[in-house]
């Protein structure tokens, strides 16, 4: 089964909630600046763990830190400009679905694989599919039901 690591699902939950802190605040940058420790109670997401998520997506540019009594961690970028894809890429690194695809290249098996091509394909719509899903989606108010067949709460549907 293809599954966020519980990193991931953290780190697009923490970006998400700075994204609705953002909007109600009506501030942005260092003033719309939310603690871990806020975050993480917002959440029931270990501190520990989170903090070290936050660390990891300011490195990768995604949130900037501001250091002080109201310090804390912001959004780098406007939450329309930052895809799920990144914040997952950021965290766990590149996205395969298969050992048979990888950074390196091929695996021993290339000359004889007949799924390769048809692997590679699903590899490349769910990163498409990603990178077409924002914070700014994410943090949209959720006024109506979910459709029954849409899974992961909107994040992928699928049409029966």
């Amino acid at each position: 089964m293809l599954r966020l690591t519980k990193k991931a699902d953290y780190g697009l939950m923490a970006l998400k909630y700075l994204a609705e802190q953002a909007v109600l605040t009506g501030k942005t940058g260092s003033a719309s600046a939310q603690s871990a420790k806020d975050i993480a109670e917002a959440y029931h997401i270990p501190p520990q763990l989170l903090a070290k998520i936050l660390q990891t997506l300011t490195r990768q540019g995604i949130l900037v830190s501001h250091a002080g009594t109201n310090g804390g961690y912001a959004l780098a970028r406007s939450a329309a400009e930052i895809s799920a894809f990144e914040v997952i890429r950021a965290i766990d690194g590149p996205l395969f679905i298969t050992s048979c695809i990888t950074i390196h290249g091929t695996c021993d098996l290339a000359g004889h694989c007949t799924i390769k091509e048809p692997l590679r394909k699903v590899n490349d719509s769910i990163k498409e599919l990603l990178s077409g899903i924002t914070i700014a989606d994410l943090a949209e108010p959720q006024d109506t039901a979910v459709p029954a067949n849409t899974l992961g709460g909107g994040l992928v549907s699928i049409a029966l």
